[in-house]
């Protein structure tokens, strides 16, 4: 029993490190890139428009949809790790 809540304990820690990973990279792409460092990045062109404007349009965006195809690789590996994977 005292193994069982051990692993649970890895695979939350585990798991948390993955979501708090995600969030701060979703953080700083949407909200720093796009409002807080949009004046540093205006003279760097993409698209025909500043990167600070496409971070804040279209990037922040791409890269949450990035961060849940990586989130649920990596949860998948997680999973098959600590034996809870579905298959």
């Amino acid at each position: 029993m005292a193994d069982q809540t051990s692993s649970g304990e890895a695979y939350w820690k585990a798991n948390l490190r993955i979501i708090i990973v995600s969030l701060i990279i979703w953080a700083i792409c949407s909200f720093g890139f796009g409002i807080l460092l949009r004046p540093m990045l205006s003279g760097i062109m993409v698209g025909g428009t500043d990167l600070g404007f496409w971070f804040a349009q279209q990037g922040s965006i791409l890269v949450f949809l990035v961060l849940i195809f990586f989130y649920a690789f990596r949860m998948n590996k997680l999973d098959k790790e600590f034996g809870v994977d579905e298959e």
